[in-house]
């Protein structure tokens, strides 16, 4: 008798429940960002840039694991907004992303939205840093394998 084909399931499936995760974390996001002005993928260059600061835009893009070329209608956008500045340094291939005052004063009504997200997950503080560290951990075991083993389900 031969080896049994294993039927591939939609509820078997990390990606899946990952993909299901991410749609209904940004789901929650988007009406509160909205209110703000900002997108979400807009909300994650200015996280970037109120964690660290000016940054040249090729560095935001792959802060953000982000082609060079997705960054750019971001910025372009936030700029638009007056939420920051783009300006080039003595090396005028590197486009400098800094924030403006009101880009700064920003980050207060995002840290309202950002909170109440938190509260629709029900997790406790230390449960969703654990979490977080591990989907990091699975995100840095998965790039840096080059591939996935074939007997595994994803």
């Amino acid at each position: 008798m031969g080896a049994r084909k294993r039927r591939l399931r939609l509820d078997d499936q990390l990606c899946f429940a990952l993909y299901a995760a991410t749609n209904a974390v940004v789901r929650a996001y988007r009406p509160l960002l909205g209110e703000l002005g900002l997108t979400y993928p807009q909300y994650l260059v200015m996280l970037a840039l109120w964690q660290d600061g000016a940054a040249p835009a090729h560095t935001l893009a792959a802060r953000l694991q982000l082609g060079a070329s997705a960054i750019t209608p971001l910025v372009d956008r936030l700029e638009a907004a007056g939420l920051v500045t783009r300006a080039r340094g003595t090396d005028r291939r590197v486009v400098l992303v800094a924030l403006t005052e009101a880009g700064r004063r920003l980050e207060e009504k995002v840290a309202v939205a950002q909170q109440a997200v938190v509260c629709r997950t029900g997790l406790e503080e230390d449960s969703l840093a654990a979490l977080r560290q591990e989907l990091k951990a699975l995100a840095d075991r998965i790039a840096g394998s080059g591939s996935v083993p074939q007997d595994e389900t994803v």
